[in-house]
């Protein structure tokens, strides 16, 4: 063989390398633009965000909701897929959640998703905005998913998560991903659907059907609004946790959640006056515990007597 037809295979082998290398770059740059246009807001971090803006995770303060037969009974039985955790403002719904995810998770080797709705947040109050999070959590975790994405992706760039179609080709995604058998064993959990001020009617719509329609459980929890009632009294395969009638664990908690504040206080309150603080909290409290941190925060300011 001459040098020339070397050297012309030669060349011809590093065009073929070249193109090979292009396509997969290409392909990667296309995938990574693809997540990241995605993107909304990290509910991981999010998670983080809210327990450390609300002092922090408190195991006494939600772990009776593990030996609760409400939550069992969603937990344990297989025909159970939709869990509602229902209270009044104040109740501490958003940290027995995150509480409930730090739990799950011990166990679940990342099959838990989750979205904190938030109405003070344009990106945390949408219902495709919802979605948007869950599906970047699930595709974030296991990009084997990813297809389902780059596939609607594919056919209008970054407008379709965000134009007036987003919640169809939203919720066709996470339909995608939910039929999927890697999927199978997942539990999504949604905290404060009261907070999605907008699409909140679809959204709840949309996790009713999903409940009956594929196998992963969800967790979602809201106020007691009778709207919120209605749209979800005929849907199937559902248990619902009052927390109004589960007065003795939320009392217990809300003790647990005093005598944490209290401990806050060693450095400002001599010890009589943090035993009558104490007592006030305890008397006045009403199993609420965003009151008890509002008057915390009061007492812990500098300059107060």
């Amino acid at each position: 063989m001459s040098d020339y037809h070397i050297g012309k295979a030669a060349n011809a082998g590093n065009v073929k390398i070249n193109e090979q290398t292009n396509h997969i770059y290409g392909t990667d740059v296309e995938k990574d633009s693809c997540l990241k246009d995605l993107y909304i807001t990290n509910p991981e971090a999010d998670k983080k965000r809210i327990e450390r803006e609300k002092g922090g995770l408190l195991e006494d303060c939600y772990s009776w909701i593990l030996y609760n037969d409400n939550f069992l009974q969603w937990r344990d039985d297989p025909e159970q897929h939709l869990l509602w955790i229902r209270g009044d403002p104040g109740k501490g719904k958003t940290m027995l959640l995150a509480g409930l995810i730090t739990e799950l998770e011990k166990t679940s080797d990342d099959n838990i998703f989750y979205f904190f709705c938030q109405a003070a947040r344009p990106s945390h109050r949408t219902a495709s905005n919802v979605l948007r999070g869950v599906i970047w959590l699930f595709v974030s975790r296991r990009p084997s998913l990813r297809s389902y994405v780059r596939k609607e992706y594919e056919k209008a760039g970054s407008n379709v998560f965000s134009d007036h179609n987003a919640w169809d080709a939203l919720s066709g995604i996470l339909n995608a991903i939910l039929e999927d058998k890697a999927s199978a064993d997942c539990i999504i959990i949604i905290d404060a659907l009261d907070e999605c001020s907008e699409g909140r009617e679809k959204l709840i719509g949309y996790i009713s059907q999903c409940s009956v329609s594929y196998k992963a459980k969800w967790v979602i929890s809201s106020r007691n609004w009778p709207d919120i009632e209605s749209q979800l009294d005929g849907t199937q395969n559902q248990v619902r946790l009052h927390l109004e009638l589960n007065h003795a664990s939320i009392s217990n908690a809300v003790v647990k959640f005093v005598d944490s504040k209290i401990e806050r206080l060693n450095s400002t309150y001599d010890q009589p006056n943090r035993e009558r603080i104490r007592k006030h909290l305890l008397d006045n409290a009403n199993d609420t515990f965003l009151w008890v941190a509002l008057v915390c925060q009061e007492l812990e300011k500098p300059g107060d007597d």
